[in-house]
């Protein structure tokens, strides 16, 4: 029998991740990762702090033997979340609820339809 596979996080668009930027900006990391770099319980913690607050800010610590951009994606992967932005040694991981979202992302415009263009 095949196992189900878990869905993965879609990517977000452009407009979605300036504003989970813009939320995040004032976030204070929920989230640090250390000397022992991404662990089992690290990745428990990120996803309960995900499903608790959808958006949450993970600061890679100065002792980390890790890249901050590789740490993030792969956190990132395991906690089946997207990543909204890696600045300097912190990123923000954004994960929609599966209940009850409190955080609407928006939507990309409308392109206008074109109207056949009348030539005299």
């Amino acid at each position: 029998m095949a196992a189900k596979k878990k869905k993965k996080e879609e990517a977000l668009s452009g407009r979605a991740a300036r504003y989970l930027r813009g939320l995040g900006h004032s976030l204070d990391p929920v989230v640090a990762i250390g000397k022992n770099g991404v662990t089992d319980a690290l990745v428990k913690q990120a996803a309960g702090a995900l499903l608790q607050h959808e958006l949450i800010k993970v600061r890679v610590m100065s002792e980390a033997p890790v890249d901050r951009v590789d740490v993030a994606s792969e956190l990132a992967e395991k906690t089946e979340s997207a990543l909204a932005q890696v600045l300097g040694r912190t990123f923000l991981l954004y994960k929609r609820h599966p209940e009850k979202p409190r955080i609407q992302l928006p939507r990309a415009p409308k392109k206008p339809k074109k109207e056949p263009s009348e030539e005299a």
